[in-house]
């Protein structure tokens, strides 16, 4: 039998140890469940472990084969620090591994997995309350992605709203951008509360801590000081939940058994739920690098959040009208 490639995880870099190790934890976690398969990830950017290192190891086993999953949650752009995209990384590994063949795999995206750790977090954060119909009925959700000045990449952020609100119970789930779009999270909670809500939860679109959602929560604070006629809940972000490596092993199985591997053909959206079929790109910009202001203390964690971290879906809010 011919023997599957080796799985390369591909996912934009944190400065936060604890995010980092999240990473790895993932990593480790997908490597004890495929004891015969070949594991390794990296970050494009000068996080540890870097993705050249990743490739290297691999290729020292005497790998010749690769499916790379980008570990990302929109899926236009895919850029990480200093403009360094993902497509862009795996690119310079090809040409210093010219004898290793390469499928490239589809961004997580708002998988269902994705979504049913997008909900415990919601639970968490609510207590014994998530227990309660009538108290899910009274909770607005705000779900705060990264921003990007692409606008197929911010309205994939729109789309995993729509997805966490339908039949979930909770009154309505609005969007907001910590950085380079519009609403920010102020705006965003101010709608929220125009709209009726008297509880919100604000839910961080990452996949690991770092600088940005470590914004989101400051932010949050801050506002929440200056309205206390609201109950304002934080949630923590995804983490290396279960369901992410599950998440992550379809989306290996799919660049496996897609044939030539040209998995940029298929869109995103429309596979995971069966939703509304949307064209490639729609409403994208020729990707180009981009920078997040630096935060408070300084840390610049600059993302592109388009096909990561972007599937592509019509804006539009999530509340229940």
């Amino acid at each position: 039998m011919t023997t599957p490639p080796a799985l390369l995880i591909a996912a934009q870099g944190t400065r936060d140890e604890a995010g980092a190790e999240a990473f790895r934890a993932l990593i480790r976690e997908l490597r004890r469940r495929n004891p015969g398969l070949p594991v390794a990830g990296g970050f494009t950017d000068r996080s540890a472990p870097p993705l050249t290192d990743a490739v290297s190891e691999l290729v020292e086993q005497g790998v010749r084969r690769l499916a790379a999953v980008p570990l990302t949650l929109v899926s236009a752009g895919q850029t990480g620090h200093a403009g360094d995209s993902v497509p862009a990384a795996l690119a310079r590994e090809q040409e210093r591994h010219p004898g290793v063949a390469y499928r490239y795999g589809r961004p997580l995206g708002a998988h269902p997995k994705v979504l049913a750790v997008l909900e415990r977090r919601l639970e968490e954060a609510l207590g014994e309350r998530a227990r309660k119909p009538s108290d899910r009925a009274g909770t607005t959700v705000l779900l705060v992605g990264g921003g990007s000045t692409d606008a197929g990449a911010n309205a994939e952020v729109h789309r995993a709203a729509r997805l966490l609100w339908e039949g979930r119970g909770f009154a309505g789930v609005e969007t907001a951008f910590v950085s380079l779009a519009a609403p920010d999270v102020p705006s965003g909670l101010d709608r929220c509360v125009r709209l009726g809500a008297r509880r919100i939860v604000v839910l961080p679109y990452f996949l690991f801590t770092g600088g940005l959602p470590e914004r989101v929560r400051m932010q949050t604070e801050g506002w929440a000081a200056a309205h206390p006629e609201v109950d304002v809940l934080p949630a923590e972000v995804i983490g290396s939940a279960e369901e992410l490596a599950d998440a992550v092993m379809e989306r290996y199985r799919e660049a496996v058994e897609g044939g030539d591997g040209d998995s940029g053909t298929s869109c995103a959206s429309c596979s995971d739920r069966g939703a509304s079929p949307v064209s490639e790109g729609e409403g994208a910009r020729p990707e180009q690098p981009l920078e997040h202001p630096a935060d408070e203390s300084g840390d610049h964690d600059h993302r592109r959040h388009g096909p990561e971290g972007g599937d592509h879906l019509h804006g539009g809010h999530a509340h229940a009208r």
